[in-house]
C-alpha cells in the first residue's frame, strides 16, 4: 500500500474523513460495476451498452473512520446531439466538485487515445486522481504487469491500484486508499442513508437499463423513461411507468414481436426493482414516442435532462 494514506493504524487516533469521489473512464471501462461491488448493491445502472449512465447517482459507503460518497457520472463523449452537451458539461462539473478520482483503464485492452483524453482532462483539477486497472480477472500476471506499467507511464497519479470488480480482487485495497486521500471532515450522511437520489430515479434507471439489453446498437440513447406514479397499497408498490422512444420504427422494437419484447423488459425490471424496493412490485409499461427528443430543449426538460 502506498504511504501517508490515513494516518496512523489505531482507529481512535485516526481523523473521520469524509468526502466525494467519482470514477472516469471510456465507455465499458468497468466504472459503474466497481462503484456496485463497493457499496455491494446495485446502484448505478451496469449495461454493455456505452453511455448507459445519465443521472449523477450519489452512492453513500460508511466505514467506521470514514465516509465515501460515489458519484457516477455519464461518460466524456464527443457530443452530436444536445443531450449529449449536457450530459458532457455535467461531467465536467461534476469533475470540479469531487475530492478523488480514479480514471479506470481496463487491464484487457491496450491503452487507446480515449484514455489519454481523459487524462488531459484530468490535468487541471483540484481532486486527486488514481488509476484504477479495471478487470484484472481477464488477464494473466504478466500481461497486467505490462498494463500497470503503461498506465504509470499515462499520467501523474497520486497511485495505481489493480482490481477485479468481478472477483473482488483489491476492491478493498482501493477502498481504503481513495478514503485515505479524503479531507478530514465530519460525517456528510446519515447511517442509513445508501444513496441520495429519489427512488423514482433509480427505479426508472432500472426499467431503462432493461429495455437496452439486447437492443440493437441504434436505440441505447433514444430510450428515456418516466416514472409517472408510485402508489404503495398495503405490502405491494404499483409503478407506473413511460418508456419513451423516437420513433415508431423504435417502439416497434422495444415492444417486440406481439409485446414479448416488453413483457421481458417488464419481468426483468420488476425483479430488480423489488430488490431495491424490498417490497413486491407491479409494473405498468407503456412505450410512447417523443419525436427527436435528444434534440429538443422542451422534451430534454421534461423527461429531466
Amino acid at each position: 500500500m502506498s504511504a501517508g494514506l490515513g494516518g496512523p493504524a489505531n482507529l481512535g487516533e485516526r481523523p473521520y474523513r469524509a468526502g466525494f469521489a467519482c470514477f472516469v473512464g471510456r465507455p465499458n471501462a468497468g466504472k459503474s460495476t466497481l462503484t456496485n461491488a463497493i457499496i455491494g448493491q446495485k446502484i448505478a445502472i451496469t449495461s454493455n451498452k456505452p453511455q448507459t449512465t445519465r443521472h449523477v447517482i450519489r452512492a453513500v459507503l460508511h466505514r467506521p473512520d470514514s465516509q465515501l460518497v460515489l458519484v457516477d457520472t455519464p461518460g466524456l463523449h464527443r457530443p452530436r446531439t444536445l443531450l449529449g452537451e449536457r450530459l458532457n458539461d455535467l461531467v465536467r462539473q461534476t469533475w470540479s466538485e469531487v475530492d478523488v478520482i480514479g480514471l479506470c483503464i481496463p487491464a484487457d485492452e491496450p491503452i487507446g487515445r480515449g484514455d489519454r483524453f481523459i487524462t488531459g482532462e484530468l490535468a487541471g483539477l483540484k481532486a486527486t486522481v488514481l488509476a484504477v486497472v479495471t478487470k484484472t480477472d481477464l488477464v494473466d500476471r504478466k500481461r497486467l504487469a505490462e498494463q500497470l506499467l503503461a498506465v504509470s507511464e499515462l499520467g501523474d497519479f497520486a497511485d495505481v491500484v489493480p482490481v477485479s470488480a468481478v472477483s473482488g480482487y483489491q476492491v478493498d485495497t482501493l477502498v481504503e486508499v481513495m478514503t485515505g486521500y479524503l479531507p478530514e471532515s465530519p460525517q456528510l450522511y446519515p447511517d442509513d442513508m445508501l444513496t441520495e437520489d429519489p427512488e423514482q430515479v433509480l427505479v426508472a434507471e432500472l426499467i431503462r437499463e432493461a429495455a437496452l439489453e439486447g437492443v440493437r446498437d441504434e436505440l441505447p440513447h433514444s430510450i428515456a423513461v418516466v416514472v409517472e406514479e408510485m402508489i404503495p397499497e398495503g405490502q405491494l408498490m404499483k409503478i407506473y411507468a413511460d418508456v419513451y422512444v423516437e420513433r415508431p420504427s423504435q417502439k416497434a422494437i422495444v415492444i417486440g414481436h406481439r409485446g414479448s419484447r416488453l413483457k421481458e423488459v417488464g419481468t426483468t425490471a420488476r425483479r430488480q426493482i423489488e430488490e431495491l424496493l424490498g417490497s413486491r412490485v407491479y409494473l405498468d409499461l407503456h412505450v410512447r414516442v417523443a419525436k427527436d427528443w435528444q434534440r429538443d430543449p422542451k422534451q430534454l426538460r421534461k423527461l429531466g435532462f
